[in-house]
């Protein structure tokens, strides 16, 4: 399917359910919306890195971070924008709320069916989903006009020329990818998700310190991923994340050595972030070079995330509530890191085998080839 046009549909569903999302007043309807979200969003996780690669293929780096960094951009900015929009409502339709049910249970059935579809009571709720939804609307029309245009050719091209590059060891290497991201993304979720949480329960910092604690581990994750953009035009995918591996360890390491410390946590937090930024791009543009990657292969790779994104974040939760003395939620991260910084090793050293063994083979067939020529010549 054209790269663009399976975007293009992807975020106008995305845009139609934003639109919807406010109106709906049943969680049947709402978990339909936020499921063509969900699903809308991940097609363009997926395909966006696909056309990454299948436009730059392996000279992609640079490329391939500025994708990320826009992630990271609009993860960072978008609550911060919701709050602005929101301001003070929705605490004080919390503080109101239970006031206004006990008298609903003493009304008829009739009177106390709601409406499948109104408009919502705060206006400012609504215009944030429209905002989101008009964003998104105008993304899939520049989609759709690329799509219009003669692009064919050039993805068969890019397309044969992916297909000789495909590793011996490829399903190996992809399988390893796979696990890699899953403790990547599973730290890097963990510990954004639980930071506010644990410095207030378990460092005993104030609201504002924790939020503010948050707000510099992302920062961080989104400015260095803008840096990692220039990085990458001159430094290899690899390098990078070698320096990212080491970054996260040390990082990780003092958080858990000095978690009583405030001071050492702000360090090692802005640390933790910067040094996680360049990770996630940086491993498909280094498996890119060795190995193509279609669409199937990133969906894998990117399934290995959602799911490391997924379960480690509530496997940590879980056991933090069930031993909240101990730092669980950095125990996790440590681990994770640990995990990742000893598989990539493996993944170069597989990676590098299959091509020098390539290269070895083909010097061999190229002295076979000149044997004859130069008996020729001596008779």
């Amino acid at each position: 399917m054209n790269h663009f046009l399976l975007l293009g549909v992807s975020m106008l569903a995305t845009t139609i359910a934003h639109y919807l999302i406010p109106f709906f007043k049943t969680a049947v309807l709402l978990i339909v919306m936020m499921s063509i979200t969900g699903a809308g969003i991940g097609v363009v996780d997926t395909g966006a890195n696909v056309l990454i690669l299948a436009l730059w293929g392996d000279k992609g780096a640079p490329h391939m971070q500025a994708l990320h960094f826009s992630f990271a951009l609009g993860a960072f900015l978008a609550p911060l924008l919701a709050k602005l929009a929101l301001g003070t409502t929705v605490s004080a339709e919390n503080h109101t709320e239970p006031d206004l049910h006990p008298p609903a249970l003493n009304q008829s059935p009739e009177a106390s069916l709601d409406p499948l579809f109104a408009a919502p009571d705060d206006l400012n709720l609504l215009w944030a989903y429209v905002c989101c939804g008009t964003y998104t609307f105008v993304v899939s029309v520049f989609l759709f006009a690329l799509f219009f245009k003669k692009t064919s050719k050039h993805g068969k091209s890019t397309a044969s020329a992916q297909v000789s590059r495909r590793a011996k060891y490829h399903k190996a290497l992809l399988c390893l990818l796979f696990m890699f991201f899953f403790f990547y993304v599973g730290a890097e979720v963990t510990y954004g998700s639980y930071v506010f949480s644990f410095a207030t329960t378990h460092v005993g910092m104030e609201e504002s310190e924790a939020a503010g604690l948050n707000s510099i581990f992302w920062g961080t994750f989104a400015a260095c991923r803008g840096l990692a953009i220039f990085f990458a035009t001159c430094l290899q995918p690899g390098t990078m994340i070698v320096l990212s591996n080491i970054g996260s360890l040390v990082s990780c390491l003092f958080l858990v050595l000095f978690d009583k410390n405030p001071l050492c946590l702000w360090i090692a937090t802005s640390v933790y972030g910067a040094s996680m930024a360049s990770t996630f791009p940086s491993g498909i543009s280094w498996l890119e070079q060795y190995t193509s990657i279609n669409g199937i292969s990133a969906a894998f790779i990117l399934i290995g995330a959602s799911l490391g994104l997924m379960a480690i974040p509530v496997g940590a939760g879980n056991l933090q509530g069930q031993y909240p003395d101990l730092p669980i939620v950095l125990y996790t991260c440590l681990g994770s890191t640990i995990l990742t910084a000893a598989l990539f090793p493996v993944m170069y050293k597989l990676a590098t085998f299959s091509v020098c063994r390539q290269q070895k083979e083909n010097i061999k067939s190229e002295n076979w080839k000149a044997l004859p020529s130069s008996s020729g010549l001596g008779g």
